[in-house]
């Protein structure tokens, strides 16, 4: 799901944007006041930031709320927002503050102040919610505010720790709006970003009107936004199709997007590399059928990645074979490496050895109206049911009950997209293969512990890539999930819309104040 860096040094390539159709235009600054419609499939699971790890709720808050720093499009190192400047504080990376900016208010006119900051992040980890991202600050012992300076002190050195100030996680709440200890219900947000909420119907839509108030890191809070949620890519398709939306991201279906052409009058196309990926996790506990490592590898054994992208995602997706997506830092073939081609006879010999009983039988799960979810699933299916090892009882869910199916254990197997939180290997460790990763896959090794922790402590990001690849070699030998796909992003909107090329880069931040009439 999106994120930060900041005097942190990396060599990776973020985002590369290729535009068509006359991307270059930039949005006018007349049509101030008149409303831009974006769709989307992507849903909003909570309005608390305490309770939601997802890539819409997430896009939702990087409009309405502020972080202490951001991103600037395709930019590899945060910059301040709320803060007026933030820094390590003498040696050993555990000491990190930053200072307020002055001037910033709520909706109810009350000003932010440190001890905002402070509460916003004290009540992430108190709450801990299973779905919501209290694991993205596990290396955060404690938070001291006085006067305008805010001061994380770190249990562990975490050259990260100025990434994850930039997510989703890092959002500033009023403390007076948004309980202590348990999640906020309703549908209000009370945050002081580029954009307020002014209506919210949960599955339906968002009411943004720019922030007169807003003082950050966005020059121009941007034109009046209506964002409709679709439940599934082809309503999507349908609305854009009947030009009931102006903008349609996240997620056009595959036969669409595929069928983009950039001389086509009447609409503007972006497309950008991304590292969004996509994996099928296994539940590693003692109570599930793939808690047996050797039935986790079988099932790799089966999986055709280029099967999938050509025939389910049509070419717009880029098959993929490790945990960390090309483009990041440390990016290596892993799976290819172990796995290099579809073998039911090396799978059958895994699960003779194993002794369990054939077909193996297991749930998968999927997010209903997520993409090519069920499309995806039945092609799976087909792969690893192959010479009849395995036998797959595929069952889609309502988002939020497959979050909590998944976080719950109740799902042997299950495919989840992951967005990066920030541009760095880190974000597809602890998250996804730590021990208490937010995937749940009940996996612990000490060994990925080791690396992860380790990789940390250089803040010249170059450095990590020995660690994450060993990483990486290790997560294909243990097999806690399999790399599926790594995604493009694709942004269509109507031609008097500009801006959609810096809509989304594949990092959580939806930057709707980029978007204007041209």
């Amino acid at each position: 799901m999106r994120s930060v860096r900041l005097r942190i040094l990396m060599t990776l390539l973020v985002v590369a944007v290729v535009g068509v159709g006359g991307w270059q235009i930039l949005p006018a600054q007349g049509n101030g006041n008149r409303t831009i419609t974006v769709g989307t499939t992507d849903a909003v699971t909570s309005l608390d930031p305490a309770g939601a790890y997802d890539a819409g709720s997430w896009a939702l808050f990087s409009n309405v709320f502020q972080s202490l720093l951001t991103f600037e499009p395709g930019g590899p190192s945060p910059v301040p927002d709320a803060a007026r400047a933030c820094a390590y504080v003498g040696s050993g990376l555990r000491t990190y503050r930053c200072e307020l900016r002055p001037g910033l208010t709520f909706p109810s006119g009350r000003a932010m102040t440190a001890e905002d900051v402070k509460y916003s992040f004290d009540r992430v980890k108190r709450i801990d919610s299973s779905v919501g991202p209290a694991s993205l600050l596990s290396t955060l012992g404690s938070v001291d505010a006085g006067g305008s300076a805010v001061t994380f002190h770190l249990s562990s050195p975490d050259a990260t720790f100025p990434f994850k100030l930039a997510t989703g996680a890092g959002s500033i709440v009023d403390r007076t709006r948004y309980p202590e200890d348990a999640l906020r219900t309703g549908a209000q947000a009370d945050g002081t970003g580029p954009y307020r909420l002014k209506a919210y119907t949960k599955d339906r839509g968002a009411t943004l009107a720019p922030n007169g108030s807003y003082r950050g890191a966005v020059g121009a809070t941007g034109r009046p936004v209506q964002l409709r949620y679709y439940p599934d890519a082809d309503a999507l398709q349908r609305a854009w199709r009947d030009k009931q939306v102006e903008v349609a991201t996240r997620t056009l279906p595959p036969k669409v997007l595929s069928g983009l052409n950039p001389s086509d009058p009447g609409r503007r196309v972006s497309e950008s590399d991304s590292a969004e990926t996509r994996s099928l996790f296994l539940n590693t506990r003692g109570s599930s059928p793939l808690h047996d490592v050797r039935v986790r590898r079988a099932l790799a054994w089966l999986v055709n990645r280029e099967q999938l992208a050509a025939t389910v995602y049509d070419g717009t997706v880029d098959p993929l074979y490790s945990l960390i997506p090309a483009g990041i830092t440390g990016h290596t073939t892993s799976f290819f490496d172990a796995y290099p081609t579809q073998d039911a006879a090396r799978a059958r010999a895994l699960l003779v050895r194993a002794g369990v009983s054939l077909p193996v039988h297991f749930t998968y799960g999927y997010g209903k109206g997520r993409g090519a979810g069920a499309e995806e699933a039945a092609e799976l299916k087909h792969q690893m049911e192959a010479g009849g090892l395995f036998s797959v009882d595929v069952k889609g869910y309502e988002w939020t009950d497959f979050q909590k199916r998944w976080a719950g254990g109740r799902l042997d197997a299950y495919a989840v997209g992951w967005v990066a939180d920030y541009p760095d290997p880190d974000t597809f460790g602890a998250p996804l293969v730590g021990t208490g990763s937010t995937m749940s896959t009940g996996y612990s090794s000490r060994a990925a512990d080791r690396l992860i922790r380790d990789s940390r402590q250089y803040a010249d990001r170059s450095r990590v890539s020995p660690a994450f690849r060993d990483l990486q070699a290790d997560v294909a030998s243990d097999v806690p999930l399999i790399p599926l796909w790594q995604r493009k992003e694709y942004v269509v909107s109507t031609e008097d819309v500009g801006g959609g090329q810096y809509l989304s880069d594949g990092t959580g931040v939806f930057r709707l104040w980029k978007l204007g009439w041209i």
